[in-house]
């Protein structure tokens, strides 16, 4: 959530940021609204209990004549703070509930608009000519099966459609780019983390996904968990109720974790393969810094992506993700778009977020430097999710008699393989 006193002071940034991710701008008046009645009945309940302690203590020393009447005082101010302290809770209720449905505030420089409106800011590697090669490429599906790598016709008849099996060297070569992922992580500092993936309420509201995300999310309703879609959750609330020392920052982690997603309002998109799943294994990176780093953090987090996808020999761009398209928690996010030689353009593959202070507001993360305690800022970037980057390996590795070529950085991972090839059948 965002601080307050930012909101009175500066309301009409936060309508301008509202208003870039096309959320609803109204949202920060009735904030504001009840953030003053909040504030008010506060007050009120304060100078009304001061007056019953005062009475409190006058009554015993009264005549009898001036006690019935401070009495009858006393008896009504009873009421009065009941009442007072009545509104003062609804009213904070109110602050809270409309706190937790205002996104984070849009960093200047991210580009205003919806999903198709991001900005390139990089692109790397070399697009493969196929027809120069003199083959036309395969989709990842048609690769996948022909390696016995991936199985989606027994995933639908086991779980429906979005799920899918992988086999044998399919199954080896997500194990290869797990350990290969947390390997860089590890290099880079950061502590290798498996993570819950079922989590309570409290996290899954904590790290913005119960707002406009919500759709997107499996609730267990009987037992009041939900299943998470990154382990950026899980991560966010690891430190969740705690003070942080200062000289302990950063603090990384990379989690690694099964990740579930409903894919609402994606119906006939991606319905072929493995790129758009239900159910998925990832890589995350996470950081704790202090707020004044976090501009410099996501950007490391990024060069950390971009190492990845470079050691893996893909194609990608960089991406300036629009106002619209950004999700509830982030003020900025870059996304990693890997080339699909298939579908002629290049898809997510991974993302860097930079949230701020926002999620740590909202999970009470603090950081204590000194005698000041403040509120840290939180970043997360994915590192590998599993089938997407299986997705973009098939295909831009593949030759052409079916066979794939894999990328040093994962052969020590997969027994010193440089081919995976085509399975009789």
């Amino acid at each position: 959530m965002i601080d307050l006193r930012l909101l009175r002071e500066d309301p009409d940034r936060v309508r301008a940021s509202q208003r870039a991710r096309g959320e609803d701008v109204g949202l920060v008046d009735a904030l504001l609204s009840a953030d003053e009645r909040r504030r008010s009945s506060g007050v009120r309940f304060d100078e009304l209990r001061s007056e019953q302690k005062s009475l409190g203590k006058l009554i015993p020393k009264a005549s009898p004549e001036e006690r019935a009447e401070l009495l009858k005082r006393a008896e009504q101010l009873k009421a009065d703070v009941k009442a007072a302290d009545a509104a003062q809770g609804e009213a904070d209720e109110e602050t809270k509930r409309l706190l937790l449905q205002l996104g984070n505030l849009v960093h200047p420089e991210v580009p205003v608009g919806g999903e198709e409106d991001f900005v390139v800011l990089e692109t790397h590697g070399t697009i493969r000519d196929f027809g120069a090669e003199g083959f036309e490429p395969k989709d990842h599906l048609e690769l996948g099966e022909a390696l016995a790598a991936i199985d989606v016709e027994r995933g639908a008849k086991v779980s429906g459609s979005r799920f899918y099996y992988l086999t044998g060297v399919g199954a080896l070569l997500e194990l290869a780019l797990v350990n290969a992922a947390i390997a860089q992580a590890t290099e880079a500092g950061f502590t290798p983390m498996l993570t819950p993936t079922l989590v309570r309420p409290r996290a899954m509201e904590g790290t913005g996904f119960l707002g406009q995300a919500a759709e997107n999310v499996y609730h267990l309703e009987k037992d009041d968990y939900y299943l998470v879609g990154t382990s950026e959750v899980p991560l966010a609330a690891y430190h969740m109720d705690e003070i942080v020392d200062a000289d302990k920052l950063p603090l990384r982690y990379a989690g690694f974790s099964p990740c579930y997603r409903r894919e609402a309002g994606t119906y006939g998109k991606d319905t072929r393969g493995i790129f758009r799943v239900h159910q998925f294994d990832k890589v995350e990176m996470f950081s704790y810094v202090a707020p004044e780093d976090s501009e410099a953090e996501h950007k490391r987090l990024l060069e950390w992506e971009k190492q990845w996808l470079t050691s893996l020999e893909l194609p990608f761009q960089v991406i300036d993700v629009a106002t619209g398209d950004l999700g509830a928690s982030a003020s900025r996010k870059y996304d990693c778009e890997a080339w699909i030689p298939t579908q002629g353009k290049y898809r997510e593959l991974t993302s860097a977020s930079n949230c701020n202070e926002f999620q740590a507001r909202r999970l009470s993360v603090r950081m204590r430097d000194g005698k000041k305690v403040a509120p840290l800022a939180t970043l997360n970037g994915t590192l590998c999710a599993v089938p997407r980057t299986i997705v973009a390996l098939l295909e831009n590795h593949q030759l052409a008699d079916g066979s794939v070529r894999v990328p040093e950085v994962l052969r020590p991972y997969l027994g010193g393989r440089e081919l995976l090839e085509p399975v009789a059948r």
